[in-house]
């Protein structure tokens, strides 16, 4: 057999990779136990809150060759999504409007990079002789936010950036608006000697915009407070003490990113998927808490969104607008919906009318936001 030519494999992957939409691939190796104590820390302190998969698969979220036996490698890669022009500081600071996290504005990332992914997986085995193609007991596997998988860790190792204080990847020429993914192989590939320093410095931006203060430290979030989390992961009652920080974020929360100097160079996406539909970057709270289960199903098909699903939706929504500006509209709204859902909904709706019927209380807060963009 004549021997095969791994390096130029590697990089004929990252050609393949940037042909398929991807900003950055890199290559690391499969060894994550330097990270397994400050994971197992982690989740000691409950810091994960209710996201009990992040406990369970054992050591598998660590220890990828465990997940899928005889993985050598992981091929880690990038794609940015930045909509353009979407002034999301703008409706941010505008307390009527609903403020989604920039990931969610179009469809779901998932699909798209997996899909994308798998085309790599395509291209690496046409590339293989029949000695070296994937068999029952190797195999290249695609990964995307959907499996235990430390992927900013292995980002890191594969340098595509470094872990900010923030905990998410930053990118010295791309900033931090991007998805990763990874697909897993067994291949003996040459791994990336190319890790990005931190580059963070003395910055703590990110730490003290937070408007639920959800970084205990510097490289350590508390997912319980993390907005986030509260109106994406977090199921039943939202506690008292977050819902007036939390604003008008219905879904997600960007401000440790929008503030960060960094992202002045994050680019916009050329994907058309990841751009805004059904208006969702410009829209009033009263709008979105008024579609009928029906509408809200219609309107969130194909993305991120719908996972939460119709009660938490308005449960979000309800919060909103007990923090949006006094109105007749809205209290009536309000109280249209009550009793006609669910208790969860119900406990929401009544602590808005209670928000809205205080304005003078409203006027004394003021809104802490990011002050820069991109």
């Amino acid at each position: 057999m004549t021997e095969f030519d791994f390096t130029q494999l590697a990089a004929d992957i990252k050609r393949w990779g940037r042909e398929l939409g991807f900003q950055q691939v890199g290559i690391t190796d499969a060894d994550l136990s330097a990270h397994e104590p400050a994971l197992q820390e982690w989740l000691e302190r409950g810091y994960h809150g209710q996201m009990s998969w992040m406990a369970d698969h054992g050591n598998k979220r660590s220890r990828p060759a465990e997940l899928v036996p005889g993985t050598a490698r992981v091929i880690c890669v990038r794609m940015d999504y930045l909509p353009g022009d979407t002034e999301q500081i703008k409706v941010l600071k505008s307390p009527d409007k609903a403020y989604i996290s920039r990931y969610a504005l179009g469809r779901d990332y998932h699909k798209l990079i997996r899909k994308r992914l798998a085309q790599l997986g395509k291209k690496i085995e046409a590339a293989l002789p029949v000695e070296l193609k994937p068999t029952d007991e190797r195999q290249n596997r695609a990964f995307v936010d959907s499996a235990p998988v430390l992927e900013r860790p292995l980002a890191d190792k594969a340098g595509l950036g470094w872990t900010g204080k923030h905990t998410l990847i930053l990118n010295s020429e791309a900033g931090s608006w991007f998805f990763l993914g990874e697909l897993f192989t067994y291949l003996p590939l040459p791994v990336d000697a190319t890790e990005q320093p931190n580059r963070c410095g003395d910055c703590t931006a990110c730490l003290k915009v937070c408007p639920t203060d959800a970084f205990p430290a510097p490289y350590t979030l508390d997912a319980r407070r993390c907005i986030s989390y509260l109106t994406i992961e977090h199921k039943g009652s939202i506690p008292e003490e977050f819902r007036e920080p939390m604003g008008n974020r219905v879904f997600g929360c960007d401000d440790c990113q929008a503030i960060c100097p960094w992202n002045k160079y994050a680019k916009p996406t050329c994907e058309t998927d990841f751009l805004p539909r059904h208006g969702l970057n410009n829209t009033d709270l009263l709008t979105l808490f008024l579609w009928d289960e029906a509408t809200f199903l219609t309107n969130t098909e194909g993305s991120a969104i719908r996972r939460i699903g119709y009660e938490r939706w308005l449960r979000n929504l309800a919060i909103g607008l007990g923090n949006a500006p006094s109105s007749p509209d809205v209290e009536q709204a309000l109280r249209d919906r009550l009793g006609a859902y669910s208790a969860v909904v119900d406990e929401h709706i009544q602590w808005a009318l209670d928000q809205q019927a205080s304005p003078a209380r409203r006027r004394k807060r003021k809104i802490k936001a990011p002050q820069t963009d991109r």
